[in-house]
């Protein structure tokens, strides 16, 4: 779709900028970027760039080097170097605690290079494939596995050249270091993904990188053997992965404490997020695509169903679901037909009705065993079944409802109501989430929408101070010392000052926290600034090592395919994003010289952009900046 003119809009400084600079800035670029440029039908105008030496020459913060071998060439240095003791087998763990997807024995490292086996890639690659669900946009999602512990993911998806550098004057975003490449880097444009970076490092620095979301539970009324004669209210904490089966682990919790019927209702109060719902079909009339999910106070699984099909024969496939929703019919089988496997708003077409799920076309024999995720339309709705199922799974029943609201507990029970107003002082169960570290690594290494967002939020909920204080009910946690009810607007409002109070750029112009949105924008110079900024910062390890890497992972894993012989195979650390009319990417890139970089390539333009096209020229870019 076009950029509207909102996203095409410049700030008065930015024009001001962009009319004293001088022709070169805004037409010389390395011949390799010029070339990308003509080969892709792009002029110079429709790309902003920034590259910016960062820290000390050879004093690198980045990670090792990543260099891709073969299974037999990892084997082979691995006996080498197991023998003389020079490098020592890695984990297969990687630095933010997840299992790492990169899973090979034959991985090793030191200090300045780690090997991972092509072989290794290549399952990553299949892997993400097979679960693609749209090219540019991903997902990360639990595996269909029953073990109650698991946490373990499946992410499903977002030359050189001799030529003279201009030289130019530094901009403001590094008043310090001269640029090695700027050009239009303070033209305001629509960032797409690259925008995560923001919100992902304003909470490593406002909430550090060890914060986590408690998910607590409370009741009402009395417990008596294993019942409860009253309700269970569980209070939302916005924890951007709260999974089917972490969920699991929550309500299993609450059975350890002994609860096993309550007589009143299940109440979950997602209160801590206001006024956060949207439309799911508002951006781009695609509302069953997961990335499209609003976020929510108590998120559950992403507000995303996993489909998963099983070919029975050729006319007929076996169909589970995970998670399974309570009081709601889904087809256990469906037809076949001869036609390719696609996402599932072709392949199914499917339609979430009241009380069932619809699904209008047979599936295609090409699909075989094959996951389909599908966004559900209501994220309260979905929370109160998924609840309710998992409730039962575990062997609990429930005289009453589960009822999802937007406001504090309240005695909707009618049948307690002399002690429902009651609410226990202490929680009898409190669930941590994965920790900060952890949540944006899924972020930025695939593109994860709604997680992005609930992390955006919480800016204004766990901000220093904003601990809820009800001093009329103080008789319980559940109201006093609860997270401050926050909305988008004043979430929004403390990443501006964030970025007024620690960098010295326009702030940029947000209206979510993921992208995925054409009205907002930055600039490369914002990028360029808040990269180096955060270079120099304690919790700069877990910001890096959250972006994919240039040819092995993450949404810029392709890289190689498209450039093999890249220079920056392996030591690029990138988040990309893609709309229709924008590709962009930001990171960093440790050069050939020892010299690290912050690098930012924006392209927007004003007709739809096919992004098979215009990724190599950021590509190019990429490649000359490692080559420096």
């Amino acid at each position: 779709m076009p950029i509207t003119q909102t996203s095409r809009r410049l700030s008065s400084i930015s024009i001001a900028l962009v009319m004293l600079a001088p022709i070169s800035a805004q037409a010389v670029l390395p011949a390799p970027i010029l070339e990308a440029l003509t080969k892709a039908e792009l002029a110079p105008a429709d790309i902003s760039i920034m590259v910016i030496p960062i820290g000390q020459k050879d004093s690198s913060r980045l990670p090792p080097i990543v260099q891709v071998v073969t299974l037999d060439e990892a084997s082979t240095d691995k006996a080498s170097t197991d023998k003389d003791g020079s490098v020592e087998a890695s984990t297969d763990k990687n630095s933010t605690g997840n299992d790492s997807t990169l899973t090979s024995t034959q991985k090793t490292s030191t200090k300045n290079q780690q090997l991972i086996a092509q072989q290794d890639i290549n399952e990553q690659e299949r892997q993400l494939n097979s679960y693609t669900d749209d090219p540019y946009t991903h997902l990360s999602l639990d595996p269909f596995d029953d073990t109650i512990s698991n946490d373990k993911l499946i992410h499903d998806t977002d030359g050189s050249s001799n030529a003279e550098t201009p030289t130019l004057p530094a901009p403001s975003s590094s008043p310090h270091r001269q640029p090695l490449l700027t050009h239009q880097a303070d033209i305001a444009r629509t960032p797409a993904s690259t925008m995560k970076l923001i919100p992902s490092f304003i909470a490593l620095d406002t909430l550090g990188a060890d914060f986590v979301w408690h998910t607590r539970v409370y009741h009402t009324g009395l417990i008596v053997g294993n019942r409860l004669q009253g309700d269970l209210i569980i209070q939302g904490s916005g924890d951007p992965k709260m999974t089917h089966e972490r969920l699991r682990q929550l309500l299993y919790q609450v059975t350890k404490a002994g609860i096993r019927h309550v007589d009143g209702d299940i109440i979950v109060d997602s209160t801590i997020f206001a006024n956060v719902t949207k439309d799911p079909a508002a951006f781009d009339n695609a509302p069953l695509r997961p990335y499209n999910a609003s976020p929510d106070g108590f998120l559950i699984n992403f507000n995303t169903v996993g489909i998963r099909s099983y070919l029975v024969d050729n006319n007929s496939a076996k169909l589970t679901y995970k998670p399974t929703l309570a009081n709601y019919q889904l087809p256990s089988s469906i037809g076949t037909r001869q036609a390719a496997c696609a996402q599932a708003s072709s392949s199914l077409a499917p339609d979430w009705q009241a009380d069932k799920l619809v699904l209008n076309a047979s599936l295609p024999v090409s699909c075989a065993e094959h996951v389909f995720y599908v966004a559900y339309p209501d994220a309260k709705d979905f929370g109160a079944r998924v609840v309710a199922s998992k409730w039962q799974q575990l062997g609990n029943t429930l005289d009453g409802r589960v009822i999802a609201q937007d406001m504090p507990y309240q005695a909707i029970s009618r049948r307690h109501k002399s002690y429902a107003n009651a609410v226990s002082p202490l929680p009898i169960a409190s669930y941590p989430s994965l920790n900060l570290t952890q949540q944006i690594y899924d972020i930025n290494h695939f593109s994860n929408n709604v997680m992005t967002e609930q992390v955006a939020l919480s800016l204004g909920a766990y901000s220093s101070g904003n601990a809820q204080k009800n001093t009329s009910t103080v008789n319980s946690l559940y109201y006093y010392g609860a997270p401050k009810m926050t909305d988008y607007p004043q979430a929004l409002a403390r990443i501006d000052d964030w970025w007024r109070t620690h960098l010295s750029t326009p702030p940029p112009y947000l209206t979510n926290g993921s992208g995925l949105c054409r009205e907002c924008t930055l600039s490369a110079a914002n990028l360029g600034e808040l990269l180096s900024y955060a270079y120099t910062h304690p919790s700069f390890d877990a910001y890096v090592s959250s972006l994919g890497v240039a040819g092995v992972s993450g949404t810029i894993s392709s890289h190689s395919q498209r450039f093999p012989e890249s220079a920056a195979i392996g030591r690029a650390w990138i988040k990309t994003g893609t709309l229709n009319n924008v590709t962009s990417m930001a990171g960093y890139v440790k050069g050939l010289s020892g010299q690290d970089y912050a690098v930012v390539g924006i392209i927007n333009t004003e007709q739809a952009l096919n992004a098979y096209r215009a990724r190599p020229v950021l590509d190019a870019l990429l490649d000359w900046s490692a080559q420096r």
